[in-house]
């Protein structure tokens, strides 16, 4: 890159030298000119200021003169246009050095001839233009030989006297002059140098301009060229297009003519097929071959005079069949006052039917399109005005400047729903101008279209023209509905000018039936078929994969990506076939749905497309494609990639089963193994309590009589030691209680008694509850009730007690191990509230809450998260134990630091009844 940009800069300096080489030659012969002019004119100075002198300075004039147009001739020469620059500064010497002699012979400092240099020096600023080397050479010159001239010269007095050669008097003007002549130095060269960069800045964007306009003609070239190549190959493959073309119509319509009937059903839509498409591309090729005849300049104008109403209606009956299969209304209106006009009917031909026809495709159905033809007087020569509107869906205005631009389309998208190739608006454009008419287009968004062409011909009454100018009408007739299968029996230019015009009559687009995709449930089981989601815009192509794949697979057809989409999440099918480009969504977009959906993701896709790049198929597998099938494709390369992406699936699927069912068994076995060892540890555990319980009990009945005894005691013992031995004894009292107490839950829990179901008041339990915790909570916790007098549950009373003191005893120890800010008050709240037919009594408190990590475990029994000592781990698996029983369930809801609230659900009467035994 560095190296591009030095070779540049040099090339560039290189040019602006080899300009400015011929512009210095001619501003130094000018000089010279003008040296030689004034040189000699200044004799009328010397005569003037020294008249004494006048002889002598004349001869030194007339010598710089005559040097001054030696050097003039010299730069006519070779060698003077080589060494240009050196006889430039021999060019300006000769006039300082002629001006600084006659200093030298005058006054010396006191000279006024001191301005002559003065004045070379402005005259080759201004008219030589020097470079900045140039310049500083010349001012160096100039001040040499004027001290030269100064110190040499020889004033009127003694050499011995002692004095310099500038004496005291004249050093003042020494001075001066020397000061003028070295500003007047400076300043020439100054503004050369800044003249120079901008004649360079000038030349730099001068020469960059040249260069660029001589590479936009060798482009322009280029395109030309390239222009008429693309026209030649146009030309050529049209044609060489045109014949096997035709060598496969012609047989396709003699089969169709003669032997159709005698074929199936099956082979005589292949057949059509064909013919359809084949059809469809001899137009193509034909319009090809108009616009290359119109930029080789080879399209000649062949008018007529016409019948227009016959001309318009034989169209538009031509055209109704199509029209009234997509359900749109067409009509036809000419003015009664035109009767015959003299057109080129061929070429009118094509741009009613490629008006008509693309008012036709944009217009949905129960839409209308009208064809009106009337006369208009021109300022020269009247006009046919024709106009071709629809009811269709319209076009932007932004567009509208582009739409009789060759190839060019409103949509380009690969989700486009309407096909072309953008040829046939170009074609009408190009085919009215080259009769001297004109195309005006207005349309608006949702509303329509309308296209007015304006044509400069001449009419005449039917009686005016001549009977043969006009086929016969039945030959007109003949050659828009007749067959072509009496090819072989009449002339072979007829027959081709037959096709050709049938060719132009061919609708571009579907029929309405061919645009809606049937409603088809595929038989799923039926020989274990599997199923295939086939999606194409194109009908034909549509019908003709289906009639491939429908004996080997179940085809649900789509005509439409949103199609598609839809009916891959209703039917899953086990392979889907989209092509690329599609209405509504194109295959990428469907593709990305399906594997975003999961029902859908696994589903394999293969997709169509005339595109072959690395780009487009890296875009697919991009949104999910399995594979690519590029048109046209082999049929048994279809079946082959179908086959094994089914066989894939179908594989896939059944190892997801297998994987399901085995993780089901193991879930299975995890859950049994879980309830096999809780129930071992409930029967070790009965075991263990059954033996020990008895054991304990009595050891602890002992205890208890033992200590009320010894209570009694305590009269007879000091007063000072009362109050020590009431507190032994009261520690040993509560821990004969905690034991009694865990003796008592290991029964319950171990040995769970039929319980004896009523109406239970709740009040009146939970205000037991807290009356039995009241030496706990009094005094440092807020206890907050919402519960109704009166509200009962259908529940054991004692079980419930039982429930209520184990819930409240957990909120008071998860209160008594949090820290409070001073803002915040230990609360315990206790409600009860309806749902439905369930009563819910939920205890709350603001402590520290459950983890979430032990949340899943502390129902189990033994499970604890307190220090040891201060539990066992069995409240609350006997409140669940106890919850169940009553065909109720407890729930908590916590948040780590911040609550923890238990909920119990007691269901209604009957279902107690239902879950409990009496």
């Amino acid at each position: 890159m560095e190296d591009n940009t030095a070779s540049s800069s040099q090339e560039l300096h290189q040019a602006f030298a080899e300009y400015e080489r011929d512009v210095k030659i001619t501003n130094y012969q000018v000089g010279c000119i003008l040296g030689i002019i004034f040189m000699p004119a200044g004799i009328c100075l010397d005569w003037v200021v020294y008249d004494d002198k006048v002889q002598q300075f004349f001869i030194v004039r007339l010598i710089c003169s005559l040097l001054l147009g030696l050097i003039w001739f010299l730069f006519k020469t070779p060698w003077g246009r080589s060494y240009y620059q050196l006889l430039g500064l021999i060019e300006v010497f000769l006039p300082l050095a002629s001006i600084s002699l006659m200093i030298q012979q005058t006054e010396g400092a006191s000279s006024p001839y001191y301005a002559g240099l003065t004045l070379v020096l402005i005259g080759a600023g201004i008219v030589l233009r020097w470079g900045l080397l140039e310049s500083i050479i010349v001012l160096t010159m100039s001040l040499g030989l004027y001290l030269l001239a100064c110190f040499t010269h020889s004033p009127d007095a003694p050499v011995n006297s002692g004095r310099s050669a500038i004496d005291i008097a004249n050093s003042k003007i020494f001075f001066n002059n020397l000061y003028f002549l070295v500003v007047t130095g400076v300043f020439v060269i100054t503004g050369n140098y800044f003249f120079n960069r901008l004649r360079f800045s000038e030349f730099t964007l001068r020469y960059e301009l040249d260069k660029s306009r001589q590479q936009l003609e060798q482009n322009n070239q280029k395109l030309i060229e390239l222009d008429h190549f693309k026209s030649r190959f146009f030309a050529n493959v049209s044609h060489e297009l045109r014949t096997p073309l035709t060598l496969l119509l012609t047989p396709l319509e003699s089969l169709l003519h003669h032997y159709g009937r005698e074929f199936s059903t099956d082979i005589q839509e292949h057949l059509q097929t064909m013919h359809t498409n084949g059809m469809r591309l001899l137009k193509l090729i034909n319009d090809l071959l108009d616009l290359v005849r119109m930029d080789s300049g080879t399209l000649t104008v062949n008018k007529e005079p016409v019948e227009i109403e016959s001309f318009v209606n034989g169209l538009v009956s031509s055209v109704k069949k199509t029209a009234d299969e997509k359900g749109v209304a067409l009509h036809a209106k000419v003015a009664p006052t035109i009767e015959r006009a003299l057109i080129d009917r061929d070429k009118m031909e094509k741009v009613f039917l490629n008006l008509i026809f693309n008012a036709l495709k944009f217009t949905p159905v129960g839409g209308k399109v009208e064809v009106e033809i009337d006369r208009e007087e021109g300022e020269e020569d009247p006009c046919l005005v024709c106009q071709i509107s629809d009811t269709g869906m319209g076009i932007s205005q932004e567009k509208l400047d582009r739409i009789f631009d060759r190839f060019w389309q409103a949509d380009t998208t690969s989700q486009r729903k309407f096909q072309g190739a953008g040829i046939g608006l170009a074609l009408v454009k190009e085919l009215v101008e080259a009769q001297g008419g004109s195309v005006e287009v207005d349309s608006r968004l949702e509303q329509g279209t309308r296209f007015v062409l304006r044509l400069p011909t001449e009419f005449h009454h039917s009686d005016h023209a001549e009977e043969t100018a006009l086929p016969a009408e039945t030959e007109e007739t003949e050659w828009i509905g007749a067959s072509s299968g009496d090819s072989g029996n009449g002339e072979p230019e007829k027959w081709l000018s037959n096709l050709y015009r049938r060719a132009e009559l061919f609708p571009p687009i579907p029929q309405l039936r061919d645009t809606q995709s049937p409603d088809n449930l595929p038989l799923r089981r039926k020989a274990n078929r599997p199923v295939v989601l086939v999606a194409d815009d194109e009908p034909d192509m549509l019908r003709f994969l289906k009639s491939q794949l429908s004996a080997h697979y179940e085809v649900l057809e789509a005509t439409d990506g949103l199609q598609a989409s839809e009916k891959a999440r209703q039917f899953l099918p086990e392979v889907a076939l989209l092509d690329m480009m599609m209405p509504e969504k194109d295959g990428l977009q469907v593709c990305r749905e399906l594997r975003n959906h999961t029902p859908t993701e696994g589903i394999p896709i293969v997709l169509l497309t005339a595109r072959a790049d690395d780009e487009t198929k890296l875009s697919g597998l991009d949104a999910g494609a399995n594979d690519f099938l590029s048109k046209p494709f082999s049929i048994t390369e279809l079946h082959l990639r179908l086959r094994n992406l089914v066989s894939a699936h179908r594989l896939k699927q059944e190892l997801a089963r297998q994987n399901q069912r085995l993780e089901a068994t193991l879930e299975e076995l995890k859950e049994t193994e879980t309830q096999l060892v809780q129930t071992e540890k409930l029967a070790s555990l009965g075991r263990l309590s059954a033996g020990i319980i008895h054991e304990i009990n009595n050891p602890l009945n002992f205890a208890k009589t033992g200590l009320h005894t010894i209570h009694t005691f305590n009269k007879e013992l000091p007063e000072s030691e009362k109050e020590e031995f009431d507190e032994i004894i009261t520690d040993i009292d509560e821990g004969i209680d905690r034991v009694k107490t865990i003796v008592s839950d290991l029964r319950t829990f171990t040995h769970p008694d039929e319980q004896n179901f009523d109406e239970v008041e709740v009040k009146p339990i939970v205000e037991t509850a807290l009356r039995f915790l009241s030496h706990e909570w009094k005094d440092t916790v807020r206890i907050e009730q919402s519960i109704p007098e009166g509200e009962r549950i259908w529940a054991n009373a004692s079980s419930v007690s039982q429930v209520v003191t184990n819930l409240l005893q957990n909120s008071l120890d998860a209160i008594m191990e949090k820290e409070f800010p001073e803002d915040e008050v230990p609360t315990v709240t206790i409600q009860l509230h309806h749902e439905g037919n369930k009563s819910i009594l939920s205890i709350r408190d603001n402590g520290n809450g459950v983890p979430q990590k032990i949340l899943n475990n502390i129902f189990d029994p033994f499970f604890t998260s307190k220090d040891v000592g201060k539990g066992m781990g069995l409240g609350l698996s006997i409140c669940y134990r106890i919850m169940e029983n009553h065909g109720g369930s407890i729930r908590v809801d916590t948040e780590a630091g911040k609550f923890a609230e238990f909920k119990l659900e007691f269901p209604a009467e009957t279902e107690v009844g239902a879950g409990t035994s009496p």
